[in-house]
């Protein structure tokens, strides 16, 4: 079988997750083990590379038991009472929150506080339940109304002010749609584009690579919000898009000869594991 294959070039790791996993590793250097408050990254093989450096994943109820140790705050950020508690058990925090995200906490918090006053309220369209909006809830003192599609917004109490923000990795169109029909309903809400941008362009280029193609390989983790994001927009403009996690996951009976097969992901995507594609599937179609 002959296959022309092409790694997308803007794949790979956003700088948020590069920057948290570089500082994991620096330290990791002169320690035999790192808490990591959550998953550092959305992708099983990753964390399983960094587990064996000596990487440890806890969740907020065993950094409650710690005492006088290191945590590593990941690129989703966390709320306010996650710093304070590290503070009551005199825990050193390596904080790795993207800055966008930063960005992005401080302009809810500071936007609540003033809607707060005149009976206003923060919504944020984003994935209920994710690290990044919880950290973004925690900002408003969980007052923070989250909604996860168009479908959603008849739920909003329309007769208050509104303040509408976006989880940084959602669909640049969708945010569009949500942003378009409360405005319909309330002109006057205030609306912020808090979509990274870094994303955005992504997405653009990810509808020109998957057309390219006959043949799409989306490579994710099933935990990454981003990658559901962006498998179903590739999805949308090629029929022909599988999504996988390794190379073990490729079903050789996707591929016709001659396709032009695409290796894509998300933003929780190493660039190693695109490449491990790759030269799989040079070496099964040698023949």
């Amino acid at each position: 079988m002959k296959l022309s294959v092409e790694i997308d070039p803007r794949s790979g790791f956003c700088n948020g997750v590069v920057r948290a996993i570089q500082q994991a590793e620096n330290y990791l250097q002169f320690s035999p083990r790192l808490y990591s408050l959550g998953a550092i990254v959305h992708n099983a093989a990753e964390l399983e590379r960094l587990k064996k450096k000596g990487l440890e994943i806890i969740s907020i109820a065993e950094v409650e038991q710690l005492r006088h140790d290191v945590i590593l705050v990941r690129a989703h950020g966390e709320p306010p009472e996650t710093y304070a508690l590290a503070r009551r058990n005199d825990l050193q925090v390596i904080d790795c929150t993207c800055p966008v995200v930063l960005r992005l906490q401080e302009k809810v918090r500071t936007t609540w506080e003033r809607l707060h006053e005149a009976g206003g309220q923060v919504v944020i369209f984003g994935k209920k339940g994710h690290a990044e909006v919880n950290g973004l809830v925690g900002q408003t003192a969980g007052e923070a109304v989250v909604i996860g599609s168009v479908a959603e917004i008849d739920g909003l109490d329309f007769s208050r002010p509104i303040a509408l923000f976006s989880q940084t990795t959602k669909d640049p169109d969708e945010f569009r749609q949500v942003a378009d029909r409360i405005r319909a309903r309330r002109p006057d809400a205030e609306v912020y584009d808090t979509i990274c941008k870094q994303v955005a362009q992504r997405h653009k280029s990810l509808v020109d690579f998957a057309g390219d193609h006959s043949v799409v390989l989306f490579v994710s983790g099933r935990e990454s919000s981003n990658g559901k994001v962006l498998f179903d927009l590739c999805r949308s403009v090629n029929t022909r898009t599988y999504w996988l996690e390794n190379a073990a996951q490729i079903d050789l009976g996707w591929l016709r000869d001659g396709d032009s097969v695409g290796i894509c992901g998300a933003t929780s995507t190493p660039k190693w594991q695109l490449e491990e594609i790759f030269l799989y599937l040079q070496d099964v179609t040698k023949s």
